[in-house]
């Protein structure tokens, strides 16, 4: 196999400096391509070069790491070592292999890099890799909902999708019911053009209307219908029956656009492929 490349990204020099010795140290069949100063600077790096992996800080001029990392339209993996870490779960939702925080341990390195190393396995080791996920599903997970399949599956190459449970025979959901006041509104699942996550509630937004309910994300994608109803990040599944199109801004974020909805709804990176199609 070629030799791995790598870009680091910190707008502090010593920072990224130090952060590139101890990777030398700990992989030295590692090539580091550039080193960036900027998020602006390192999307565009990344865009051009096409690493293997980006290590990238969280505060950045220009972009901030999260904003490059849903940006990457490769297959670069993505590692963030920041000293934040109240980012750690968008971090994992913009598909990261690891968060690693400031000031770095060589050990904690040493074990993201084992997972960036997995991650680079060659198509072989998909079946290890698949037989690991099985177990894991008929453990105590249960249902493994598509977020972790949309970050394993562009990886490895590995058909994970095969692995989910079926889901459970029954009939599909047909409306929501949602409480405003002493009225309960029964509304036609077909309206609804997308459910967002919002702290303890559930937003059900129509062309009408916006109504609230309790049920979580996870529970609702479980009883809509998959061929109709897509999850776009890690808060939010939309209608694709209302999908107008989508947008990619100058850094290549994605966003998708609703008809009868102002605004736009972001795609993390973890489900942009589902709309390399479009």
């Amino acid at each position: 196999m070629p030799a791995p490349t790598a870009l680091i990204a910190d707008d502090e020099p010593h920072l990224a400096n130090h952060l590139k010795e101890q990777l030398l140290a700990l992989w030295p069949a590692l090539h580091i391509v550039h080193i960036s100063a900027s998020g602006t600077d390192a999307a565009a790096a990344i865009a051009a070069l096409n690493p293997d992996i980006a290590f990238l800080d969280i505060q950045m001029p220009g972009l901030n790491g999260l904003e490059v990392a849903q940006g990457i339209e490769g297959p670069t993996r993505v590692v963030f070592v920041t000293a934040y870490d109240e980012y750690a779960v968008q971090a994992f939702d913009e598909a990261a292999i690891d968060y690693l925080l400031k000031p770095l341990r060589r050990e904690r390195l040493a074990r993201a890099l084992e997972r960036v190393k997995a991650s680079l396995a060659p198509a072989e080791d998909d079946g290890r890799l698949a037989h690991t996920v099985h177990q894991l599903l008929q453990a105590q997970w249960g249902q493994v909902q598509a977020p972790l399949v949309a970050q394993l599956q562009p990886a490895h190459g590995a058909n994970l999708a095969a692995l989910m449970p079926a889901p459970q025979s029954g009939t599909r959901l047909r409306y929501i019911r949602a409480s405003r006041g002493a009225l309960t509104h029964q509304v036609p699942v077909d309206d609804v053009l997308y459910f967002k996550a919002d702290e303890k509630y559930t937003v059900v937004r129509t062309r009408s209307d916006e109504h609230v309910i309790r049920t979580p994300i996870a529970e609702l994608s479980a009883q809509l219908d998959p061929e109709r109803f897509m999850q776009i990040h890690r808060s939010t599944l939309i209608n694709q029956d209302h999908v107008e199109g989508v947008r990619r801004d100058e850094s290549s974020r994605m966003f998708v656009r609703l008809r009868g909805v102002d605004g736009e709804l972001p795609v993390s990176r973890a489900y942009v492929h589902l709309f390399r199609a479009m």
